[in-house]
């Protein structure tokens, strides 16, 4: 079955790394089933029983989303309300993503060294995205992890253009590394 991925950016268009990284997904369309909620939901009422049919016709379940306000953006919140409900994600008869692999694509603005102990923000991005993973515990889910591509804010002074091009380079690889990450499931 083919892997569903959930992209929920609320500026696809002027985005640097989902964009890409949905670039390099629909390349493979025989193996990835790319939804973009900000697309099929522009007023925000998203429908549920849609959307569990949808999760249900494929195999592996990844969500893609930039972090925003060390969280996920609001229309995947209200997905996760309004889709994972009882009875079909969790209790006694909610099974339907039981045993299911998911995991997590995103991007962070923030360079890698200030998600530390140490760091400006004092805590790492795996701790930070553990709400996701208990929420996916909790529905017996099959946690997988996650893939992140970090930013440059308040990077270090230097030649721009030279930070430019090694930045496309890493952007590059992080898509080629997306969809092994997605294969390795």
């Amino acid at each position: 079955m083919k892997t569903l991925v959930i992209v929920a950016h609320p500026n696809l268009e002027t985005s640097v790394v989902n964009k890409r990284w949905v670039r390099e997904l629909l390349s493979r369309t025989d193996k990835y089933t790319v939804h973009d909620l900000y697309k099929a939901y522009p007023d925000g009422k998203i429908d549920a029983e849609k959307e569990q049919a949808l999760v249900e016709s494929h195999g592996n379940l990844v969500f893609q989303f930039p972090i925003h306000w060390f969280h996920c953006p609001p229309l995947l919140q209200a997905w996760f309300d309004d889709v994972l409900t009882y009875g079909w994600a969790y209790g006694s008869k909610g099974d339907r993503i039981k045993n299911r692999k998911i995991a997590l694509a995103v991007s962070a603005g923030i360079r890698k060294e200030d998600y530390s102990s140490e760091g400006r923000y004092r805590y790492t991005l795996e701790q930070i995205l553990v709400p996701f993973e208990t929420t996916f515990r909790y529905c017996q889910a099959d946690f997988r992890s996650f893939f992140a591509f970090y930013g440059q804010e308040k990077a270090p002074g230097g030649n721009e253009e030279e930070q430019h091009a090694a930045r496309m380079d890493e952007l590059e690889q992080s898509a080629r590394d997306y969809l092994h990450f997605i294969d390795s499931l």
